[in-house]
């Protein structure tokens, strides 16, 4: 099938990084428009998952949607909008604290779901606004 020409380009983390294991781009840019996958707490070379607990696996997470953000050419303080997935609704307050060590007030739009996350604790996906 012939690639068409399409409003938006991929974002990927380079040549030496292994493509995702799904049908999807870790992230794409339309304009000034950054669109961050499901971001998760997996070592991006290996697919090993990092860290055991909430805390450790929202900071690995986030690591991973900083680095899909600058490829792209934006930052945390670029994000507009964020949706998170909790394996375990309980985990709120962990997950929040580690949050507030990347991002600051005026905080982005949010919203947090309980979600069955398949042996992982945390997955976040992110929309961000970059200047012109």
């Amino acid at each position: 099938m012939a690639q068409e020409s399409r409003n938006w380009q991929p974002i990927t983390l380079g040549r030496d990084m292994p493509a995702p294991a799904g049908a999807y781009s870790p992230g794409t840019r339309a304009g000034r428009m950054i669109f961050v996958s499901g971001q998760t707490p997996k070592d991006p070379r290996t697919g090993v998952v990092e860290g055991d607990d909430v805390t450790s696996q929202t900071r690995k997470t986030l690591e991973n949607m900083r680095a899909i953000l600058e490829a792209g050419g934006a930052s945390f303080r670029d994000v507009v909008m964020v949706t998170v997935y909790l394996a375990d609704e309980s985990h709120w307050g962990e997950f929040n604290a580690v949050y507030k060590t990347v991002f600051e007030p005026p905080y982005p739009a949010r919203a947090v779901v309980g979600a069955g996350l398949r042996g992982i604790l945390v997955e976040i996906s992110a929309v961000a606004c970059v200047a012109e």
